[in-house]
């Protein structure tokens, strides 16, 4: 998403010259999201991005992996062999963390790409046992996909909750009943010691039996081809971009999944794993390339659907963000509202679109809000307002 994104904003906003769009997977670029759903219920064959790159004069060059960075000759190693560039945007994304142990072991698998969505499609159709590792977002959509198709379903999270890291247990945790309700198995507090074939095997010694485990326990940025190169990573090796988007050597710039930037807004570093990032950042990207000084500072935006429900969040929270509740977590619909020295800083919404649509305006707007009206979800949120801050 972020390198196609990039491509069409530079055309919409009037490059005339080469653009190369080098992709490592053999597909036509895709989206991601519908690789969850549709793509891997079988309801899709795909989900292939429908843009006329011969149209807009974008060279394709699909099965061609960045292997290394020579900026001093400006040049990326492919596997196709070297390319020369002008300007370079870095859109390379996040990989999938591996289990320990696991690699290579028939039946299991990762859900990021295409062909990892297609290789669990026969699975889903067999009605295999499921294993999966990792009540995150990933873990309850593939769990909710799962159960849909009639597999039988375990999913094991080492932490005491799921979501974590995500959300505080006391937001995460009611949501343990939606695995409950939709038939799914879930085991918290608990870590694979190993997986055998046909089985998983818990750190307290419980044997499960698993025709398929499903692995998800989170991203990393993919700039490992950057090695030696001399371009500056954060701590979580992710590109370090400024807010411009700009990396520590001239001319590249990088967006998506692979760079964090620092953001105004929140006062810290931000490393956005998700599809509203990546179509945000390349219009951005885009203008400063073309001798633009575009600052980047979203609030941060994404969905997910598990278990019949919609689940969607916008900003940044922290611990130390006062946490106000719209609605009874273990209710159907209600929101969780951050505020920050009165202002709305983040917003979790379960089946309450609206306030999210409200809460994501003023979080742009800093504005401030009266906390005993947020507090009553029949009030709007945006009648919560009481001044600008």
């Amino acid at each position: 998403m972020a390198g196609v994104q990039t491509a069409i904003c530079l055309r919409d906003q009037g490059f005339p010259g080469e653009i190369i769009l080098l992709g490592a997977e053999p597909h036509q670029p895709y989206d991601r999201p519908p690789l969850s759903k549709a793509v891997l219920l079988g309801a899709a064959d795909g989900s292939a991005f429908e843009v006329d790159f011969a149209g807009l004069r974008v060279d394709l060059r699909l099965g061609s992996r960045a292997e290394a960075l020579r900026p001093a000759e400006r040049e990326v190693i492919t596997s196709d062999g070297p390319l020369p560039y002008d300007r370079l945007v870095i859109a390379t994304g996040a990989e999938p963390v591996t289990l320990p142990g696991s690699a290579g072991l028939p039946g299991v698998h990762l859900l990021r790409t295409l062909d990892d969505a297609n290789a669990l499609r026969p699975v889903l159709a067999a009605r295999h046992e499921v294993v999966v590792v990792g009540a995150g977002w990933i873990g309850a959509e593939f769990a909710t996909a799962a159960r849909e198709s009639g597999c039988p379903v375990t999913v094991v999270e080492a932490a005491d909750h799921p979501l974590a890291g995500v959300l505080p247990p006391e937001i995460a945790e009611p949501m343990r009943g939606w695995y409950e309700a939709a038939g799914a198995r879930l085991l918290t507090g608990t870590a694979v010691a190993a997986v055998e074939p046909g089985s998983v095997v818990l750190s307290d010694g419980t044997r499960l039996t698993a025709g398929a485990v499903v692995v998800g326990i989170g991203a990393h940025p993919a700039t490992g081809w950057l090695a030696g190169s001399g371009i500056a990573l954060d701590e979580h090796h992710a590109v370090r971009a400024d807010d411009r988007l700009r990396t520590s050597l001239p001319g590249i710039y990088a967006v998506g999944d692979c760079a964090s930037f620092p953001s105004a807004r929140y006062g810290e570093r931000l490393l956005i794993h998700h599809w509203d990032n990546a179509v945000q950042g390349p219009r951005v990207a885009a203008a400063n390339l073309l001798g633009g000084d575009e600052v980047y500072d979203p609030v941060p935006y994404f969905w997910s659907e598990q278990f019949g429900r919609f689940v969607q969040y916008a900003g940044h929270h922290t611990a130390a963000d006062r946490m106000v509740l719209r609605g009874e977590p273990g209710g159907p619909a209600w929101s969780v509202c951050w505020l920050r020295d009165g202002a709305l800083a983040a917003l979790l919404a379960v089946g309450r679109p609206r306030d999210l649509a409200q809460g994501r305006k003023l979080i742009e707007r800093g504005a401030l809000l009266d906390e005993t009206a947020v507090r009553d979800a029949a009030v709007p949120l945006k009648n919560a307002v009481r001044e600008a801050a």
